[in-house]
């Protein structure tokens, strides 16, 4: 398995943790506490000290859920016909990872974002999910062809 998509895949058990308990709706000391010891539960379980993209994970992880409500806005604006509470826990989480890619990292190459997001969907997501991440984030990205790190969502509808 290549070292940066296994980053991605602790990323995403530690994102999941996280909302699964709904730590990313909280701003309280003990909330980022408890962030901090799923953060590090998940690089001891899933990764090892060694592993050359601890940074990237805490970059990724950090990042996710620092953006994550303007992260959630591209969510709703480009998979409108789903509230962001119906859709599967794994399939939001890997839209995170892939939109805070798109947009928020300059690290990753746009079309590698995608294809590392749909393939996390096929991998721990239902049947559909790899479609629905290739759908949204493929939207994303024919929106902002031309402008790909802009951190607020387009203009246009209601977000």
């Amino acid at each position: 398995m290549n070292q940066r998509h296994l980053a991605r895949v602790v990323s995403l058990q530690t994102l999941y943790q996280i909302d699964f308990i709904g730590l990313l709706d909280k701003k309280t000391e003990d909330s980022r506490e408890q962030l901090d010891k799923i953060f590090n539960y998940c690089l001891k379980e899933f990764s090892s000290p060694s592993f050359l993209y601890n940074d990237f994970i805490k970059k990724l992880t950090l990042g996710i859920i620092e953006n994550r409500e303007k992260i959630d806005q591209w969510i709703k604006k480009f998979a409108s016909e789903w509230p962001i509470k119906q859709i599967s826990m794994i399939d939001r989480n890997i839209l995170r990872i892939g939109i805070f890619e798109l947009i928020f990292s300059k690290e990753t190459p746009p079309k590698v974002a995608i294809d590392e997001s749909i393939e996390l969907a096929k991998r721990f997501g239902s049947e559909t999910s790899g479609r629905f991440v290739n759908g949204v984030l493929g939207a994303i990205f024919e929106q902002l062809k031309g402008s790909i790190h802009e951190d607020d969502p387009p203009a246009g509808g209601e977000v």
